[in-house]
């Protein structure tokens, strides 16, 4: 039996348990490949203070095959550093410290390279460049699992350099080299720039492309909200193109890397530390190692282990760091300082949102920083409430391909999975819309079938029945699987939304036409496996969640308020001007005053009484007077047509135009009298 057994490599072991790593089905495997590649390209360009622009083209190469390729307009990667990067697992920079980063364990984009070599056997391409005038490197890879090493198989084991200008171009083309070679121009007449710097990876691996949730589209989209700094351009398999465009200029600021918190490390760690040191005395270890350890403390922590600050670091065995271990946590030390994490910010939230999810209220709350075992994070919540929900805003053209796409047995399976926020009350009404049956497959509905589902699904109300849409977070990376077993989305759940104006189930998320997103910021985010698909729940991230979620809870409770506010005198306004015309006309007839005069005056009486049907907002959500409503900021309200507004808080469909005028519009019209 010994002469049988041998240690195993890293990428040997992740070889034969990929699920660990996200790749546990094809249509998972392209958006794993897909999110650390682009997570990867975004570091990279924040690290260098360049605003990142991406590429993104998914293309079909066959049955289950497609090529993934990412290129970034980063720094680029100097050329040995290119096949360790791409072919050895755990090999990276940011393991190591402690700042906040997307990546963290230098092993998703060699997992994925890792992954389409053994589900296609063809290698990683990469191209990288530098600098305008410096040559491009080319490589051919693929990992020897075995060893854990890069194998190169272009340039007799060297890799290529491609010249610059031209002479570089032409080899490209004639060697059919993947390369965006220009920026689109940003205004028309414009001459488009050339790249100069950048990096690009191309892989072909077994797959699925899929819309709706958990797909490579949606995660994009989501990139977009959390980076608003970012323009992102893609092309899906259909080879559609279009392109998500930076609504900020304004780079976030770079983090800066700490020391571990004394509060952070573990008894078996803290040994480790202590045989690596090279300080001689237990002071100058205590000082130098940790954040937030002065001179001062580095003693207060020796006196209450019984221990001299001059010992000598080699000498401490176990029983001495344990009684140092217990000295630490039983003395008092300020949290770490808070610039090793850098939040995405209200203002930047609200411009994120708002570029892509199309409401009428929205509203942000960045709490202040917190520890959990010793690591600095801050929690941020964003909310956009209104809108119309996603199956009423694809074409029939659409519809169809994604019943064709899809893998759920029923047309409710399907309407539930495949669009955001809709919930199964929701689905229901469509179903019994379109009577179609609870039980009929999405892949044998006719053309007739399909023209009558599209027709309930634009024509349905389904406010009432959606369900809060979640968007989560972690570093500014979106979060799209085990939405159960993440801290997020059970600590929204938990919260008592119903105070806010919305419905809510015990236990479950509340229903209402709600986006809201939950960001965590961290040197170190607690993911519960190798994936990184949730967070854990740490009862110090919880509560700070569960305070973010009530701040801007508050703030969308006091709009829906004061919208309704304004709505129900409205309607009382309306029964004022139903009568006010019968009335003025009897007293004209029983003292015979002027029936006009009359009527003005009880018409200002009326304008009077119901004032806040007036009630306007201006573009942050403040009213136009100042005493009238404070959200306390980090809020914006985009004008709505009345009758949209008035349908989305009655819940009905907006009704249909009378005499060229709405009823909404005839309930505001107040003969000219009421400012523009």
């Amino acid at each position: 039996m010994a002469k049988k057994q041998r240690d195993i490599s890293v990428s040997e072991f992740f070889a034969k348990n990929r699920h660990m790593l996200g790749f546990d089905n094809p249509r998972k495997a392209l958006l794993t490949t897909i999110k650390e590649a682009v997570d990867n390209s975004l570091d990279a360009c924040e690290e260098a203070g360049i605003l990142p622009e991406i590429w993104v083209h998914v293309e079909q190469t066959g049955e289950s095959r497609y090529k993934a390729s990412i290129q970034d307009n980063g720094p680029g990667i100097l050329k040995k550093q290119i096949p360790l990067i791409f072919g050895k697992l755990l090999y990276g920079s940011k393991f190591h410290r402690l700042r906040m980063s997307r990546g963290q364990q230098g092993i998703g984009i060699s997992a994925a390279g890792m992954y389409a070599i053994l589900t296609t056997g063809k290698p990683i391409k990469i191209v990288s460049k530098t600098g305008k005038k410096k040559p491009a490197h080319y490589y051919e890879l693929r990992i020897d699992t075995k060893v854990n090493k890069p194998e190169i198989l272009n340039g007799k084991g060297d890799g290529e350099d491609i010249p610059p200008g031209e002479k570089g171009e032409q080899y490209i083309q004639d060697q059919g080299i993947e390369w965006v070679t220009h920026h689109e121009p940003e205004s028309p007449g414009e001459a488009p720039k050339p790249i100069a710097h950048g990096t690009r990876v191309t892989l072909d691996l077994e797959a699925k492309y899929q819309r709706g949730k958990g797909s490579v589209d949606e995660y994009l989209e989501q990139t977009a909200i959390a980076n608003p700094h970012v323009t992102l351009h893609y092309i899906d398999p259909s080879g559609t193109q279009r392109s998500y465009r930076r609504s900020s200029d304004i780079l976030p600021p770079e983090a800066t890397e700490i020391k571990p918190h004394p509060y952070g490390v573990e008894l078996g760690r803290l040994v480790s530390m202590c045989k690596e040191s090279t300080e001689s005395s237990l002071s100058g270890f205590l000082t130098t190692s940790f954040s937030r350890v002065s001179p001062s403390i580095a003693k207060q922590i020796c006196d209450k282990a019984k221990l001299s600050t001059r010992m000598r670091v080699k000498r401490i065995d176990r029983d001495h760091a344990e009684q140092l271990y217990a000295a630490i946590q039983d003395t008092k030390i300020s949290n770490p300082t808070t610039d090793c994490i850098v939040p995405i910010g209200e203002d930047q939230l609200l411009k994120g949102l708002h570029s892509v999810v199309p409401a009428e209220f929205y509203a942000a709350a960045t709490r202040p920083p917190a520890v959990y075992r010793g690591n600095p994070f801050q929690i941020e919540v964003a909310l956009a409430y209104g809108g119309n929900v996603e199956t009423q805003k694809i074409t029939k053209d659409l519809l169809r391909e994604l019943l064709y796409e899809t893998d759920a047995r029923t047309v409710r399976q399907f309407l539930i999975l495949t669009f955001n926020g809709l919930g199964p009350d929701a689905a229901d009404k469509i179903l019994k819309e379109s009577k179609l049956g609870t039980r009929k497959s999405p892949n044998k509905l006719k053309p007739k079938e399909i023209d009558i589902l599209f027709d309930a699904m634009q024509n349905v109300n389904v406010n009432e029945g959606q369900s809060m849409n979640v968007y989560r977070y972690a570093n500014r990376v979106p979060l799209q699987f085990q939405h159960g077993d993440c801290a997020i989305t059970k600590t929204i759940a938990q919260t008592n939304w119903r105070s806010y104006g919305l419905s809510q189930s015990r236990g479950n998320l509340p229903s209402g036409p709600v986006t809201i997103m939950v960001h965590i910021a961290s040197v170190w985010v607690p993911f519960t496996n190798q994936a990184k698909e949730a967070v854990a729940s740490y009862d110090d991230i919880q509560k700070e969640m569960r305070l973010a979620l009530q701040t801007v809870g508050r703030k969308l409770g006091m709009f829906l308020r004061r919208r309704m506010k304004v709505k129900q005198q409205a309607d009382r306004r309306s029964i004022f001007r139903r009568y006010l015309g019968e009335v003025a006309q009897a007293v004209s007839d029983i003292n015979g005053t002027q029936k006009d005069d009359i009527y003005e005056k009880l018409l200002e009486v009326a304008k009077k009484k119901t004032a806040e049907a007036d009630m306007v907002f201006d573009e942050s959500g403040k009213a136009v007077d100042p005493n009238s409503a404070n959200y306390g900021g980090g809020v914006l309200i985009v004008d709505k047509d009345d009758d949209e507004m008035l349908a989305d808080m009655i819940n009905r469909p907006v009704e249909a135009e009378t005499n060229g005028k709405s009823q909404q519009e005839e309930l505001f019209d107040n003969d000219g009298d009421e400012e523009d």
